[in-house]
């Protein structure tokens, strides 16, 4: 008979192999460029730090950058990409919520 499927195992595969990635550098710099591209676009008056596309970029990039941190023990570097998050996203939850009261 074939093997049995055994689904702790295959989500332990699945947890090592996105801490794997994630602790690859290469999310850093995924995580870096999206938040150097809104800043960039934002300081060139490309977009506006009160919109989605700005917000979202920040969103994504410090969220990587926040697990990065965490997985590295870099706890400052992680308190300060959780807020960058945290404010992004309540940014994007105003507009949000600005679109339901129209």
């Amino acid at each position: 008979m074939g093997k049995k499927f055994d689904s702790h195992k295959s989500g332990e595969i699945v947890y090592d192999q996105i801490t794997t990635l994630a602790n690859n550098e290469i999310v850093a710099y995924i995580g870096m460029m999206l938040i150097l591209s809104a800043f960039f676009l934002e300081t060139r008056d490309l977009l506006n730090s009160k919109e989605w596309p700005y917000l979202i970029l920040m969103a994504l990039g410090s969220g990587l950058l926040a697990v990065r941190a965490y997985l590295i023990d870099e706890w400052a570097f992680f308190i300060l990409e959780i807020a960058w998050f945290a404010a992004a996203i309540l940014g994007l939850w105003s507009i949000r919520m600005s679109f339901r009261k129209d």
